[in-house]
């Protein structure tokens, strides 16, 4: 029986003192308990003698690589070890049983020779190297002394069948010849074609398909109409928005006649005020440098304002914006004369007022000599121009004039009444009037007024404020 072992392939591992030894079977004395290899690696590595001799004592583990059967034909191994017992009180017969009882499954005879290594010898697992490694590498077979037989899982998943396919080439060319791409594409461009001839009936030219570029919309969409604001009797000018919305001017008797009705409606004059405060305030806030200078870790660099606010209507707006940036924390100051408080507009506002940090002055000696960062213009008003015979008035726009601060003017009156202070900016309310070239660049804010109160005046209304309350207006 031990005869049979003679000429096969094993691993025998010693522990890790001894290492792993590999090579074939020369001799299996059972008298003596000891098998003899030829050819031996010792950790890979090719050992300088042609034999060595192993007692069962010093033999942990053995591993059969490969078998040769007595009548000289090889005969695949089994996956699992032969266990050897570490003290020899048993005999080695009993655990060296016939190569025909250790396989008890069939393999390919395909083998993958290693030059240097004997006739059938192979790379089945990871415990051991070819000898084309050098004569002093050693790769020791750490994770099966670690794991505790985690050398047998190893084999037992990546030992089988690892090699069988690497002898053949796959072969590119035979597996592209099997697309035939020229083929495949005059298939697709006949299908376009009859697709087209069954959804169009029209001449070549529209069965052309179209030619679109990256920036361009495939989809069919209605015209935009540009001139969504009719009013009956246009004014002298014409703006535009950003996006091309045409807004025509209305006369001051219009624009009259469509806050009473929408006053009549609910809409008062308070909440007028309030709605021009919110939107000249943001608008202030904006051209003051916004979130770029208005924060907390900025506090020693607050802005100042100015706001020089007349008798009337417009003056009572300009306050109620003084109070919102007070609010925001800007340094304001208001110019307002004297005798103008028995007013019931300027009276609640200003009332509202002296609950902020702000400044109130009624004479224009009080106002800073320093430039302030913005000056709001509101002395000049629609109706009434009596005041600007007042003393009060000349002294107000002298230093608005004198002083370098930009002027943002709020609600200014048509052209052909003249502007004392020139402006850089001007905000209108609603829809714009007939202004001067002198009052700078034109915005326009949202004091909510309805499209049916348009509509009872004879406006034909969309609102061109999109998502903002305050729009730039440029010359059509």
């Amino acid at each position: 029986m031990a005869a049979d072992w003679l000429g096969s392939l094993v691993s025998i591992n010693c522990g890790e003192t001894l290492g792993v030894y590999q090579g074939e079977v020369s001799s299996v004395d059972q008298s003596s308990q000891t098998i003899s290899l030829k050819q031996p690696f010792h950790n890979g590595v090719k050992c300088p003698v042609p034999e060595v001799t192993f007692s069962a004592v010093d033999i942990k583990e053995l591993k059969v690589l490969d078998i040769v059967s007595g009548r000289g034909g090889v005969v695949p191994k089994s996956s699992d070890p032969v266990s050897v017992p570490h003290r020899g009180h048993h005999k080695t017969q009993d655990r060296l049983a016939s190569p025909q009882q250790q396989c008890s499954k069939s393999y390919g005879d395909k083998h993958l020779e290693v030059p240097g290594q004997p006739k059938g010898f192979r790379r089945r697992h990871n415990s051991w190297s070819s000898s084309s490694r050098g004569a002093n590498q050693v790769t020791p077979k750490k994770n099966a002394v670690k794991n505790g037989g985690g050398g047998q899982r190893d084999d037992e998943c990546f030992g089988d069948n690892m090699d069988d396919g690497l002898d053949t080439d796959f072969d590119f060319e035979g597996n592209l010849a099997l697309f035939d791409k020229a083929a495949v594409f005059s298939q697709i461009a006949g299908s376009d074609r009859r697709g087209n001839g069954a959804r169009s009936r029209g001449t070549p030219q529209e069965q052309q398909p179209s030619q679109y570029r990256h920036d361009k919309n495939i989809l069919e969409t209605k015209p935009v109409v540009y001139r969504q604001i009719v009013v009956p009797q246009p004014g002298a000018k014409e703006y535009c928005t950003d996006s091309g919305l045409v807004v025509p001017s209305i006369s001051y008797e219009l624009h009259k006649r469509l806050l009473s009705v929408a006053e009549r409606y609910g809409l008062s004059l308070e909440r007028r005020l309030e709605m021009t405060g919110v939107c000249a305030s943001q608008m202030a806030l904006t051209l003051l440098g916004g979130p770029n200078r208005l924060t907390p870790k900025n506090v020693h660099q607050r802005p100042t304002v100015a706001l020089l606010c007349g008798p009337h209507v417009q003056g009572a707006q300009g306050i109620s914006c003084a109070r919102h940036l007070a609010n925001h924390e800007v340094e304001v100051i208001i110019f307002l004369p004297n005798f103008v408080k028995g007013l019931d507009a300027i009276s609640s506002e200003i009332t509202l007022y002296t609950k902020t940090e702000g400044r109130q002055v009624s004479s224009a000696e009080e106002l800073p000599e320093s430039p302030v960062d913005l000056i709001i213009n509101c002395l000049d008003c629609h109706e009434n121009t009596f005041h600007m015979d007042q003393p009060w008035y000349q002294t107000a726009v002298d230093w608005a004039n004198q002083n370098r601060a930009p002027v943002l003017s709020l609600d200014p009156p048509v052209s052909g009444q003249g502007h004392a202070v020139e402006a850089k900016w001007t905000l209108s309310l609603g829809l714009p009037l007939p202004l001067s070239e002198g009052v700078g660049r034109v915005y326009l804010c949202d004091i909510g007024v309805p499209r049916q109160v348009f509509q009872e005046v004879g406006i034909k209304y969309h609102s061109p404020f999109g998502c903002k309350f305050v729009v730039p207006l440029h010359s059509a």
